[in-house]
């Protein structure tokens, strides 16, 4: 990963050639006899099959057990295909239902049309659904699906779902490349696929959210940090490095296709590039390749779904093109003394912000955009600057996802000995970095480099160092991110324990250091390690394995069935987000609101319907609802009543802080709030009050849910 050593005052340009070819005297390595480089080659053929070998099993092992807890879970195999359906619960039921919608069409063509022009989706709109959502792979596997001839041995839900274990293949395989990329043995990379297992609580959560985009994006994702661990290596062949672009761009481009947050997680990729490319240690055409690639990625999806307007006015595209613009403009970054240099930094990053903004500014001012509001109001909120009485922001701020990561966390971590090893790794290798930081700072190039002790990190770990360091800020405040993170905290920890510069930077701190020595425990420390884990936690994992449950949930089977015989297939349903996501699926019924929340006109409608939580008069809520063309409405006891989170984050609370009101229970309540003049509408209805009765007949009651239809004329 990185290492010390005493530059011997040799000329820039042959320092990387010679310093190889010399032993510590400065005397030159006898030349190898040939058969010693033939078996030195045989060893190297054999360790590389051996090592793809693992990853190949570790892999689909991962995939096999993660399969076998989902069917464990729920005996997904026993239960109807009504409940299968349920059980992709929340958004991940809408995704799945366009793989059901493009199965059911007579013809691929009627089912494209069907997608480009839906009406079922938001009622009374028409929107063009590959615009909108990332559903290309959905639609990809549909057609897979037709094409090939596995009707008659594979049901269509399982395709898809076997799909997305298969994949859990692929991220393992590419966390374990990886490892193996960095540490220089695949001892790392299986140790990094057995922490990813053991830590699955924290690492993925694939088996119970199915067709969640992340499932879809992050073995891409991890396959494009393998990709550029591996470009940034140095002395690559043409031949290879052209490779290693091509597999960084298809990866970047599979993965922002495939999830509508891409943009984000990449902008923290990009940070941690600017940051390294500012301080010089990465070649300045690698960096320029791998900005430039995101960039084209990026616009070739924003093509691919009709100019969507979250993509254009994304920061990550100003601020890409705010830095190849700055770096024309100041080429001297790496020119004078310490405090000269440093001051050339600090201006190259004004000038990359000021110009990021007024780039994504003036894009969103021109094209008006409003997609991705809610997002910098709940940062603004989340990071104190200024309370909001904003439902979407609230919204957002009330879910535990969306909180700081839990201290449970670092236990679960600890208990698996990985937070110790990242710990030490990271504490080391960050020290490095400083220190390599600070040494290019100062370093002149006018001293040819001579007597001075150096720190050499490698672009490839300075770059993981950056990821791990960016996506463990991100984690740390934001819980539902630190499945960008953990993965590759199983990476960093274990290509560190296999290093032998961390070992040998730690013996000489001892005076411990000998070549032998590193040897012996860069293999045993992640070898006992192993030994210890497997001890540990294989009773577990097949107890795990044997634990047998069955999906249980009557009453939303009951209404799903419902729907399905007593309403006609053109009525309009409003209700939660999470709920109507399966009605979408599960009956095909046109909703008026869901959960794919990255548009303005959706979260009004969302707002609106949600007055039916509110303390509004009937009135008001049967006008809200009939104008979005609303037939039935479906009102839930777990939101009415709810007791899940604390007074101030229930639904019924956010709502009554936006139109204005004190909450209900004991408590304080903010400056400025009014007693509402109505009572909570979601109660009294079920009282049947004349004022009720004469709006809202109730068709359909279970022990969860209550369904009632709109008059239409009043």
């Amino acid at each position: 990963m990185m290492s010390i050593r005493q530059r011997k005052g040799v000329r820039a340009a042959d320092a990387s050639g010679d310093s190889a070819a010399q032993q510590e005297d400065g005397a030159p390595e006898p030349k190898l006899p040939s058969e010693g480089r033939t078996s030195g080659r045989l060893w190297k053929i054999l360790s590389f099959t051996v090592g793809g070998a693992v990853a190949l099993c570790a892999g689909l092992l991962t995939s096999v057990y993660l399969a076998t807890l989902h069917e464990n879970d729920l005996w997904f195999s026993n239960i109807k295909e009504v409940e299968r359906e349920i059980s992709f619960r929340t958004e991940c039921g809408l995704y799945y239902s366009y793989y059901k919608q493009m199965l059911q069409a007579p013809s691929l063509a009627h089912g494209f049309r069907g997608l480009m022009y839906d009406n079922k989706t938001e009622s009374m709109r028409t929107i063009n659904l590959l615009q909108r959502m990332n559903i290309y792979q959905e639609v990809f596997l549909s057609v897979l699906y037709r094409v090939l001839p596995i009707q008659k041995y594979l049901e269509p839900v399982y395709f898809y779902i076997y799909t997305l274990f298969g994949l859990q293949a692929v991220y393992v395989a590419a966390l374990y490349a990886t490892s193996w990329l960095l540490s220089g043995t695949w001892l790392a990379g299986l140790l990094a696929a057995f922490w990813y297992v053991t830590n699955r609580t924290d690492t993925t959560r694939v088996e119970f959210t199915i067709p969640l985009r992340e499932n879809w994006a992050l073995p891409f994702f991890a396959v494009q940090v393998a990709a550029i661990t591996y470009f940034l290596r140095p002395n690559l062949r043409p031949v290879s490095e052209r490779l290693s672009l091509l597999a960084i761009f298809t990866s970047t481009f599979v993965f922002s296709l495939t999830w509508q947050f891409n943009q984000f997680t990449m902008l923290v990729q990009a940070l941690g590039l600017f940051a390294l490319d500012s301080l010089g240690m990465l070649p300045a055409a690698k960096a320029t390749w791998l900005y430039s690639i995101q960039l084209t990625a990026l616009l070739l999806v924003c093509a691919l779904q009709f100019f969507n307007s979250m993509i254009l006015g994304s920061l990550l595209i100003s601020f890409n093109l705010s830095v190849l613009i700055a770096r024309k403009l100041q080429k001297n970054l790496k020119t004078g003394n310490f405090l000269s240099r440093l001051g050339k930094l600090l201006l190259h990053l004004l000038v990359v912000l000021c110009l990021t903004l007024f780039l994504n500014n003036m894009i969103k001012k021109t094209l008006n955009l409003r997609s991705d509001e809610h997002i910098f109001k709940f940062l603004k909120a989340k990071f104190g600057f200024g309370a909001t009485r904003d439902f979407d922001a609230n919204l957002y701020l009330c879910e535990e996802a969306f909180g700081l990561l839990p201290w449970d966390t670092f236990g679960r971590l600890s208990d698996t000995l990985l937070l110790h090893a990242y710990v030490l790794v990271l504490g080391v290798t960050a020290t490095m970095a400083l220190a390599a930081a600070l040494h290019r700072l100062s370093d002149s190039p006018t001293q040819g480099h001579a007597g001075r002790c150096a720190v050499s990190l490698g672009p490839d770990t300075a770059y993981n160092l950056t990821h791990t360091v960016a996506f463990g800020a991100l984690a740390l405040s934001t819980m539902r991110m630190k499945y960008l993170w953990t993965p590759h905290v199983c990476v960093f920890a274990a290509s560190g324990l296999c290093s032998p510069e961390v070992w040998g930077s730690l013996l000489k701190v001892a005076r411990l250091y000998t070549p032998a020595r590193v040897c012996v425990v860069r293999h045993a420390v992640p070898l006992l390690t192993l030994l210890c884990l497997g001890c540990k936690f294989w009773p577990g994992v097949m107890d795990e394995l044997s634990e047998l449950r069955e999906f249980y949930d009557p009453d939303t089977v009951e209404l799903m069935h419902w729907i399905n015989s007593n309403t006609p297939r053109t009525a309009v349903f409003a209700g939660s987000m999470q709920l109507l996501a399966g009605v979408k699926l599960c009956t095909g019924r046109t909703l008026t609101n869901h959960p794919h929340y990255e548009d303005s006109g959706l979260r009004a409608r969302t707002r609106a319907v949600y007055q039916v939580y509110a303390r509004r008069p009937p009135e008001e809520v049967h006008a809200l609802l009939r104008a979005l063309g609303t037939d039935f409405v479906i009102l839930e006891d777990s939101i009415c009543f709810e007791r899940r989170h604390r007074r101030g984050c229930r639904l019924r609370d956010l709502l009554d802080v936006a139109n204005g009101h004190m909450m209900d229970g004991p408590g304080e309540n903010e400056a400025g709030l009014q007693p509402a003049g109505h009572p909570r509408f979601c109660e009294e209805i079920r009282r049947g009050l004349p004022a009720y009765a004469a709006l809202f007949t109730r068709v359909f009651q279970n022990k969860t849910f209550h369904v009632y239809r709109l008059q239409k004329h009043v």
